[in-house]
């Protein structure tokens, strides 16, 4: 099959190196001329464990090219894929469907030929039927069907989702759409992946209803280690307990510092508003969303605490500062809010990040970035796990504790046992766990 991937961002490029290695022919198309002149060097614009050799290794054996071209790669496409960026609107929180538009608007000119145009980005309720008219609008003799597949990638195993996903969610009643989406998919029936049509509309709600339910997961379990702490319980354990029970699951209840990301916050956000819009209000998205806000500067006063109460004048020392592990992305990261907050109550920031150090300098400033974790804590008052990266899961404490002004560690991701930490000689704060010292 020919694709053409509009817009070379997370997803397009993940899913068009993916579909690539499948064997069909992708152009990636992105009006940001220098990022494709980069795609075209061989040099990725975003991190993503394994991406760079995928894409090297498709545009070597030619299923992969990367154009500014929109008219040239639509024109011989079977299928059309829109990838470009929903971000939050500004003022009001609804997704700001600007560019989904306006990739609908070019496609419509360019298709030469019966085309399915795939809305891959992440859409509200109603988006495939205003892409459709303005498709008709700006083409009245166009032979096209528009779809819903949402995505349901993880940063940092994008690719393996892709690949071992566990659905495929397709939204058409168009039997010719189906036939070339199941076409596109057919190299994952081996792996037996569960492919849903279902209505375009029902498609489109589905993406933002599970990232809904995965963020009221988090926030419920942030929420219930708070209460640990009161009452003298340990999170971790509670998290197991209830997590053995399959029709709860274990994942997405790891006590934290929030939820952050290109995702969460923006699909809760947008879901809240398409929720009033339609009058039915969403009571609990709306709950999840103002606690998790609320918990990152929290978290900030939980490092002021294991420090007396006091921060002024004082080096806090941060490991960690993409909103997760392997990945670069420091959108809405809790990282942000925590070391502002740090920041206003009078702290000097230390920060060390394996990848997201370039892109964190463009959220916060006056921060001291250090070659590693070692650096970054010497003097340091207080040293903060804020992101898990493995790097930071066998840390040399010895080390640690001879550099560091005082042997304090707040672990917000509850990385390391408190009872070894007392052990080690440092007072130990975790996540809705008992405070060891």
């Amino acid at each position: 099959m020919r694709i053409a991937m509009v817009g070379t961002g997370y997803v397009g490029l993940v899913s068009g190196a993916c579909f690539a290695d499948f064997g069909h022919h992708i152009i990636g198309v992105d009006k940001n001329a220098d990022k494709i002149a980069q795609l075209n060097r061989g040099e990725m614009p975003i991190y993503e464990p394994g991406l760079a050799d995928l894409v090297a290794r498709n545009v070597e054996q030619g299923r992969l090219s990367f154009t500014t071209e929109l008219k040239e790669a639509v024109a011989q496409a079977d299928a059309v894929f829109i990838s470009v960026g929903t971000p939050s609107r500004r003022g009001d929180g609804h997704a700001d469907l600007t560019y989904v538009y306006e990739a609908a608007r070019e496609i419509a000119q360019a298709m030469t030929h019966f085309t399915v145009v795939v809305t891959k980005s992440t859409v509200p309720v109603g988006t495939g039927d205003e892409v459709e008219r303005i498709i008709r609008e700006t083409r009245a003799d166009a032979q096209f069907a528009v779809v819903s597949n949402p995505e349901f990638l993880r940063e940092g195993a994008a690719i393996r989702d892709f690949k071992h996903p566990d659905r495929i969610v397709v939204g058409s009643n168009d039997p010719r759409a189906k036939d070339v989406m199941a076409e596109i998919y057919r190299p994952l029936y081996l792996n037996a992946s569960p492919i849903m049509y279902t209505e375009r509309r029902t498609a489109e709600l589905i993406k933002y209803a599970a990232n809904a339910f995965l963020a009221t997961k988090i926030t419920f379990i942030n929420e219930i280690a708070d209460l640990a702490e009161k009452v003298g319980a340990d999170v971790q354990e509670i998290a197991r307990g209830i997590g053995l029970d399959n029709r709860i699951g274990a994942k997405f209840l790891h006590a934290g510092p929030g939820f952050g990301g290109s995702c969460f916050p923006k699909d809760t956000q947008a879901l809240i508003k398409i929720g009033q819009d339609h009058g039915a209000p969403l009571r609990i998205v709306e709950t999840v969303s103002a606690v998790n806000d609320q918990r990152k500067r929290a978290m900030a006063r939980k490092v002021v605490s294991a420090l007396g109460g006091d921060v002024r004048g004082k080096t806090i020392a941060i490991l960690g500062l993409t909103f997760k592990p392997n990945t670069d992305d420091m959108r809405d990261a809790p990282s942000i809010p925590i070391i502002t907050a740090l920041q206003d109550m009078g702290a000097k920031v230390r920060a060390f990040d394996p990848i997201g150090m370039e892109q964190a300098r463009e959220f916060v400033k006056d921060v001291t970035y250090c070659d590693d974790a070692y650096a970054c804590a010497d003097k340091a008052d207080a040293l903060v796990i804020v992101t898990e990266w493995e790097q930071f899961r066998a840390l040399d404490f010895m080390r640690l504790k001879s550099a560091m002004a005082q042997p304090v560690l707040v672990d917000l991701r509850n990385i390391y046992d408190a009872a070894d930490m007392a052990r080690h000689g440092f007072r130990y704060s975790g996540v809705g766990r008992a405070t060891k010292s």
